[in-house]
């Protein structure tokens, strides 16, 4: 298995949080809230957080008998585009975490791989992935303006709701157009 060094990990980093005050017995807990800088590229395709958004972390750190288990809610805005019409979206969202980070040379470390489990280095302990992987899975892939959302004109290309209710594009075809003049009715 690695080893970690804790060198790895800058102690100031807002998403790197240190247990040197956590007792490293089971049941041992503590609370943390902070507010931290969103890291690039936070986000899928059409959605994200902006890089440097406040991130409004509330988690509670526990210490358990192979590391410590950090769980809680992280919130923050979003910004993108919808998928059908393609208006910005400005939103907010709260996504739930939970990870069990290993004390370094733990039965942990023989008992699972690598990614499985996240791994402390030293008394620090690096939430970015943890929080990456919530905020991305949460992310829909196609995100929506409102729910009915009712897109664009495949011909004009011009929002739906900013066109009259008859409108159209359809085209007669020459052949059929003095039966057309059938269906209307005389004023």
């Amino acid at each position: 298995m690695p080893k970690y060094s804790p060198s790895n990990l800058n102690p100031r980093s807002p998403l790197v949080l240190d247990t040197r005050d956590l007792p490293r017995r089971p049941g041992a807990m503590r609370t943390v809230k902070r507010v931290a800088p969103a890291p690039a590229d936070l986000g899928v395709e059409l959605i994200g957080v902006p890089e440097g958004a406040d991130l409004d972390l509330d988690l509670r750190l526990e210490s358990v008998s192979e590391g410590v288990l950090v769980s809680g809610t992280i919130s923050g805005p979003v910004r993108g585009e919808c998928g059908r019409c393609l208006r910005e979206i400005n939103d907010s969202m709260v996504v739930n975490v939970q990870e069990l980070y290993a004390y370094e040379d733990s039965t942990t470390d023989s008992t699972t791989d690598e990614d499985e489990v996240g791994r402390m280095q030293g008394d620090l302990i690096d939430l970015e992935p943890a929080l990456r992987d919530a905020v991305v899975l949460t992310l829909p892939t196609n995100p929506l303006c409102r729910e009915d959302c009712p897109g664009l004109c495949p011909e004009c290309g011009v929002h739906w709701d900013d066109l009259p209710v008859d409108h159209s594009h359809q085209q007669i075809d020459p052949r059929w157009a003095g039966l057309s003049q059938l269906n209307r009715t005389e004023e």
